[in-house]
Order: structure tokens, then C-alpha cells, then sequence
């Protein structure tokens, strides 16, 4: 049984293992979006997000031990240089798992992974949503204050507009006379 086991083995060694998933990163990193197995891009997520953190300081330390788990200078050069600088004020979450379907020939669920500050198709919209000042978020009745402010701004246009009321009667009243 494989209760409380949090490494999917993909069905191999762990030569073979540690050898795809280095290969699968270098691609991703290349690339920026890959296609692969669902179970393969979950893998790969678990084992390329604690490297991207590691990326936020860029110490020879800290490049040593990416360069021992990825063996190749032009991945870690692109991971220190410009994903780096994109993921700084992410706190987490780099890497995104869209999924695609099945395979036609064996039927294995296939899945998309990709950079998340790289998809300019969802960043788009977020970009507009933070220009506004972000509300806490509460469960409890926090209609009340929704509500004052709505009957505020509405007594102020019924204020506005019988004062308009008002000064027409009057200039009509001055005319008349």
C-alpha cells in the first residue's frame, strides 16, 4: 500500500525518474509551456516550484543547487535572468496545470503546464482587477454597510434634485411676476 507516499514514482527507476524530470524542466524553462501526461506534469510541478524559489536570490549558492538537480548552464542562466525577475513578487504558484483531454492512442489524460507570468491571455485580465483596491473578504452580514452607502448616495441625488426642483419654481414664480 502506498498510504501517505507523497512521490508519484511514474513507473520507473529513480535514475529514470530524476532524469526525466530534469529533462522535462529544461523544457519548460526553454519553452515556457509544455504538453505532457497529467500525472508527469503534476510530477514536475512538485519538483521545479522549490527551484523558481530559489531563484528569488541569486547567490552562487543558491545557482549551485539548481545547476546540481538541472545539469545544463543555458536553463539556469534563463532561470536567474528573466523568470526570475518575473516571478519576484509572486509569493508562489509559478507553474500552471491545464488539462487537455485524453490521448487518442493509449487514452492517458494529457495536460498543459506553463509558466504563469509567461500567458499573456490570463494576465491581462488580472492586470486591470489590480489596479483597484483589493476588499477583504468576510462571510458575516457585511451588507449593512453596502446598504448605508447606497441610501447615502441616493438621499444625496433626491437632495440634489429638489434643490433643482426648487430654484425652477422659483425663477418661474420671479417670471410670472
Amino acid at each position: 500500500m502506498r498510504h501517505g507516499k507523497k512521490i508519484n514514482h511514474l513507473g520507473r527507476k529513480v535514475g529514470h525518474r530524476k532524469a526525466l524530470l530534469k529533462n522535462l524542466s529544461i523544457a519548460l524553462i526553454t519553452h515556457k509551456r509544455i504538453n505532457t501526461t497529467l500525472a508527469k506534469a503534476k510530477a514536475l510541478r512538485r519538483h521545479l516550484e522549490p527551484l523558481i524559489t530559489k531563484t528569488k536570490t541569486n547567490t552562487t549558492h543558491s545557482r549551485r543547487v539548481a545547476f546540481s538537480y538541472l545539469q545544463n548552464k543555458e536553463a539556469i542562466t534563463e532561470l536567474f535572468g528573466p523568470i526570475a525577475a518575473k516571478v519576484a513578487s509572486r509569493p508562489g504558484g509559478y507553474l500552471r496545470v491545464i488539462k487537455l483531454g485524453f490521448r487518442q492512442s493509449d487514452g492517458a489524460e494529457m495536460a498543459m503546464i506553463e509558466f504563469v507570468d509567461y500567458n499573456e491571455v490570463y494576465t491581462v485580465g488580472e492586470g486591470a482587477g489590480k489596479e483597484k483596491k483589493k476588499k477583504k473578504r468576510t462571510r458575516r452580514g457585511g451588507g449593512s454597510k453596502k446598504a448605508a452607502a447606497a441610501t447615502t448616495a441616493t438621499a444625496v441625488a433626491v437632495s440634489e434634485v429638489t434643490e433643482e426642483i426648487t430654484e425652477e419654481i422659483k425663477n418661474d414664480a420671479s417670471e410670472e411676476e
